[in-house]
């Protein structure tokens, strides 16, 4: 007789994944196709149109990588970076070194722009680094810094480097779908996201676009990328019209992805916005009447995902250890110097809704009451 998988319930209230869509769940049961099936590849063209709306961009080189974030961020690094580039990148936390130790091990000489952790870089900063190093390959940055709950402003930076040979790379993995991302309008040239949390799917796809100028970079290199898995140049040749054979791509993600693109449109992409913004104010309120500190810094704060200093009283692990155990509620620890510090609460997705907000901090609040 089969044995029977189970799973305990949980609402995911961390830094990701969510909780998704009951419609998305059922999108996940299609039955599943080939990977070259005419009506799978259809599926892949209208996933290919809502990436396009989604980054707010008209580039045909947008696609969703089979893998998760961190998939899309080599993507967009090792399609472009060759020994001995230079790349820029803003770090005031984890995920800006995350791009730091990608680059390194691709050969890159790294440049980085440190800024305090829980505040947004100031963009003339970079701008400036940028300018002292025109040669540079790329010029990296994280639009929403999940390890601290911080959302940095992109335009001004971007509109500075649309006329330099610089590409202007965006790590917008915890934002798309549930902030503004105007890759256009920014003059972004790679960005890269993931599936599992304000997109509202679960984890295994990592949408990315690439600019014309950034793929004439691809185009210009001296030698093919390092990964064939990850080589925009063979990927497009499967998304294309061609539909050359890459990889054995799971049609049962896609579908899951299709669902939630769908969802997000019927809701309206500015809509989806100010929802996340109302519930992540209302959240961040709520948290500092319980008498707790945010981490981010006032005007910076990312509305999905906030991150809260553990009051010293308690014992942070203990506390979201009990969250867990006692009312099925997972939140997210800090990362590295940080992970007994803070708690990572995220509402993202299916999960952005009020009732939820009443829900983990009515629990935190009776925990932070016994302790």
């Amino acid at each position: 007789m089969a044995s029977v998988v189970t799973a305990t319930p949980r609402w995911l209230l961390g830094p990701g994944p969510a909780n998704v869509d009951p419609r998305v769940l059922q999108a996940l049961a299609t039955p599943v196709q080939g990977h070259l099936d005419p009506e799978f590849v259809a599926t892949l063209d209208r996933i290919r149109d809502g990436l396009k709306r989604l980054f707010r961009t008209s580039s045909d080189a947008t696609l969703a990588i089979s893998g998760t974030g961190s998939a899309g961020m080599e993507t967009c690094l090792v399609n472009v970076i060759e020994p001995g580039d230079k790349v820029i990148v803003g770090v005031g936390g984890y995920f800006g070194r995350r791009i730091c130790q990608v680059a390194e091990r691709l050969g890159a000489e790294v440049i980085q722009v440190p800024y305090e952790p829980g505040t947004a870089l100031e963009p003339q900063r970079f701008i400036d680094e940028v300018k002292r190093h025109p040669e540079a390959k790329v010029a990296a940055i994280v639009h929403a810094e999940t390890s601290t709950g911080v959302l940095q402003p992109l335009e001004e930076i971007g509109r500075a480097l649309a006329d330099t040979e610089t590409l202007f790379m965006v790590d917008c993995v915890t934002s798309l779908g549930g902030a503004p991302v105007e890759v256009e309008k920014w003059h972004v040239d790679l960005t890269y996201s993931c599936s599992q949390k304000c997109i509202g799917m679960v984890s295994g796809l990592s949408p990315v676009t690439f600019s014309a100028k950034a793929m004439e970079v691809v185009r210009r290199r001296r030698r093919p990328p390092a990964s064939f898995y990850l080589g925009i140049d063979v990927l497009l040749d499967y998304w294309g019209e061609g539909r050359v054979y890459h990889h054995t791509a799971c049609s049962t993600l896609y579908y899951g992805l299709k669902a939630a693109l769908d969802l997000i449109f019927a809701e309206g992409l500015e809509a989806r916005w100010k929802r996340h913004a109302e519930v992540g104010q209302m959240m961040q309120r709520r948290v500092q009447e319980l008498g707790c500190t945010l981490f981010a810094r006032e005007g910076q704060r990312l509305p999905m995902l906030t991150a809260i200093v553990a009051p010293e009283s308690v014992d942070g692990a203990a506390v979201r250890r009990a969250l867990l155990e006692q009312y099925s509620i997972e939140v997210g620890a800090g990362l590295g110097e940080w992970k007994d510090k803070l708690w990572r609460v995220g509402l993202m997705g299916y999960n952005a809704r009020p009732v939820l907000v009443d829900l983990v901090c009515g629990a935190l609040g009776e925990l932070l009451r016994s302790r």
